[in-house]
């Protein structure tokens, strides 16, 4: 149960990452995510073999383990020329968790996704919703409703982005 509660902890910012299609076009280039939550909190206490399990989830799932520290998780993620020119939100609710997206709108410079999980797994319903401030400044927030491995779950993160750098160097677009 923990290990999927961290995962979901641990994937939620990446799905909130998608905030790039408002009015203030997110500049493509290298991008720091920072997620604040209460399970990451709970980091520092997992055992390694734990930690080891979560790291292999999300390598499963094709992504790179963020920093995690004082309840916040910090990565990086590249946008693309043509991901910081569309005009809506992509799908990035990978089928691998079993999330599909359900409506993605926006106005202005706010965004809202409505996303639904519906895997063995993980079930229930959330959004990630947000404000790009700026081309090189997002912030947002991610909530979910449901159950992980049957057990109930309510959670939220907070995330902020920033633009870094004009070249992603190794760092792979979503």
């Amino acid at each position: 149960m923990r290990k999927i509660l961290l995962g979901l902890a641990v994937i939620t910012p990446l799905l909130a990452a998608t905030a790039h299609a408002a009015d203030n076009n997110m500049r493509p280039g290298l991008w720091q995510i920072e997620t604040t939550s209460d399970l990451l909190l709970l980091v520092p206490h997992l055992p390694p073999d734990q930690m080891q399990s979560i790291k292999d989830l999300a390598k499963d799932y094709g992504l790179e383990m963020p920093q995690i520290e004082n309840g916040a998780a910090i990565s990086q993620t590249c946008i693309t020329q043509e991901m910081a020119n569309q005009k809506t939100l992509p799908n990035f609710y990978n089928a691998e968790l079993g999330c599909t997206s359900k409506s993605a709108t926006r106005n202005g410079n706010n965004y809202k996704v409505d996303f639904v999980c519906a895997s063995a797994d993980l079930k229930g319903n959330g959004t990630a919703e947000g404000t790009i401030t700026t081309p090189e400044v997002f912030t947002g927030q991610t909530n979910f409703t449901g159950t992980a491995q049957g057990n109930p779950v309510n959670e939220r993160a907070d995330i902020n982005g920033k633009w870094l750098n004009a070249s992603c160097g190794a760092v792979k677009p979503l």
